[in-house]
């Protein structure tokens, strides 16, 4: 449980400083520094949990594992839903994504969700190319605490 509460904390103390940071340079809702902190994490923690699996069969089990084994290690849960058009494009649903669920649910914090949901996306991106899959991460928050993650494969 301390474990738990340590990474929450974390977590906020890098948003708040990533806010800062770029308020005093006048660079308002840059957010690739969070995004990049969560790409090298997301990179090195999938290379931990794969080290002793066998390579996936194709981009779904892929996907399927970060909804599981990713989620769960770092989120102590897994993706509530995931769906997919079978052409490149997965949407993970998170209804109570940790980062979220502290704030209140009032709409006038909408505006301040895409700062604490920046990192994840990175992690995703990063956890997926250290995998193999060139990607594009989004967030897309319409109700707190709840969360959708857009995976864009990019083929080539």
């Amino acid at each position: 449980m301390a474990d738990e509460s340590l990474y929450e904390f974390l977590h906020s103390e890098i948003v708040g400083y990533v806010t800062e940071k770029s308020a005093r340079e006048n660079k308002k809702d840059d957010l690739s520094s969070l995004e990049y902190m969560g790409f090298s994490s997301g990179f090195r923690i999938i290379e931990r949990l794969t080290k002793e699996r066998p390579r996936f069969n194709d981009e779904l089990d892929t996907v399927k594992f970060i909804c599981t084994d990713l989620w769960s290690t770092i989120y102590k849960k897994q993706i509530d839903n995931l769906r997919t058009n079978h052409q490149g494009i997965y949407v993970l649903h998170d209804c109570a994504f940790r980062f979220l669920s502290k704030l209140s649910s009032g709409r006038q914090y909408l505006e301040s969700a895409p700062k604490y949901v920046a990192f994840t996306c990175g992690l995703i991106r990063g956890a997926l190319a250290n995998l193999g899959i060139k990607c594009l991460v989004t967030a897309e928050v319409q109700n707190m605490p709840g969360c959708k993650f857009h995976i864009h494969v990019q083929r080539s």
